[in-house]
C-alpha cells in the first residue's frame, strides 16, 4: 500500500492542505490527520467527534448492575441463613457488591470500546512519522483512489512543506 503525507510547522498549514485534499476529491475517511495535541480551534479537528463510548458504558454499567443484584439475591437464597427476624436478603450489604460489579461493568465496556474504535491491536502498519511528537502535525493520504497521485501531492504541498512517500 503506498502512502503520502505532509509533515505542517502549524495547524493553519495543517488546514490548509485538509482543505486543499478536499478540493481534489478526498473525502475525510481518506485523509489522516495525526497530532501530539489538539487543536481544537481547527476545523480539521471537529471531524472524528462523535462516540458511542458514554452509552456503552452506561450499558456495561446497568448490566453490571444487574448482575451484581442478582448474583447477591440468587446466593443468599440459595443457601439461606436465618438470622432472627432478619430477612434472608439484605440489600444494605448487597450494595457494595452491587456498586463494585457496577464499576466493573462501565470500565471494562469503557476500555473495551476504546480498543475497538482505536483500532488496538492491529495487524496492519499506520501512517506515522516521529516528527509528530516534536510538534508537527502530520496530513497524509493512505491508498489514494479517485483523484490521480501528482493532484493529491500537489494538495499536500499546500500545507507548505515537503511531501513523503512511504509504503506500508
Amino acid at each position: 500500500m503506498k502512502a503520502m503525507y505532509v509533515l505542517c510547522p502549524d495547524p493553519n498549514a495543517a488546514q490548509r492542505a485538509v482543505d486543499a485534499l478536499h478540493a481534489t476529491g478526498v473525502a475525510d475517511d481518506g485523509i489522516t490527520i495525526i497530532s501530539s495535541e489538539p487543536f481544537e480551534d481547527q476545523q480539521f479537528a471537529h471531524r472524528d467527534q462523535k462516540t458511542w463510548m458514554f452509552w456503552i458504558a452506561c450499558a456495561g454499567g446497568v448490566i453490571g448492575l444487574l448482575s451484581a443484584t442478582w448474583l447477591t439475591r440468587y446466593t443468599e437464597l440459595s443457601w439461606p441463613l436465618p438470622t432472627g427476624n432478619m430477612p434472608i436478603v439484605a440489600w444494605w450489604p448487597n450494595l457494595i457488591v452491587m456498586f463494585e460489579l457496577t464499576m466493573l461493568g462501565a470500565i471494562l465496556s469503557a476500555v473495551l470500546t476504546l480498543f475497538v474504535t482505536a483500532r488496538i491491536p492491529t495487524r496492519r502498519s499506520q501512517l506515522y512519522d516521529p516528527e509528530v511528537m516534536d510538534g508537527k502535525i502530520l496530513v497524509g493520504v493512505e491508498n489514494a483512489s479517485g483523484p490521480s497521485i501528482p493532484d493529491v501531492e500537489k494538495a499536500l504541498l499546500a500545507g507548505g512543506a515537503q511531501v513523503k512517500r512511504v509504503d506500508l
